[in-house]
């Protein structure tokens, strides 16, 4: 992981063991708790044009911000408790993800890979 998600790991397990809410922090709750703070997130965006969702006002803007904020905070909680480090696993997706989707197959498409015949990898 790079150093400012080390810190900002290391900021978050002060934060919680200084209240003792470790407790409270087993995979399940924390999944839970940050689809929660997702749905929150998708709230802002519903019913919207998507020319409205890309020019939302500063305070809208503002707004999102807290919930992605907290759906990243529980998602970053969630790798630590499990152990997971979360700039690893994304990497080894992006990997996974180039082989499921070449470029030169799926260059403007949003088809999923089995639409296109390409075999399962992960």
């Amino acid at each position: 992981m790079n150093d400012r998600l080390n810190d900002l790991r290391d900021r978050l397990r002060d934060f919680v063991r200084e209240r003792d809410w470790e407790q409270f922090h087993s995979p399940k709750n924390l999944a839970m708790a940050m689809i929660v703070e997702a749905a929150e997130l998708v709230e802002h965006f519903q019913w919207m044009t998507e020319a409205e969702s890309r020019a939302i006002s500063p305070e809208k803007r503002e707004a999102v911000a807290h919930e992605i904020a907290d759906t990243f905070v529980y998602l970053l909680r969630l790798a630590d408790v499990l152990g997971v480090d979360i700039v690893d696993a994304a990497n080894a997706k992006i990997t996974i993800n180039a082989q499921k989707y070449p470029a030169d197959k799926v260059r403007g498409s949003n088809a999923k890979y089995t639409e296109y015949g390409e075999k399962q990898v992960g």
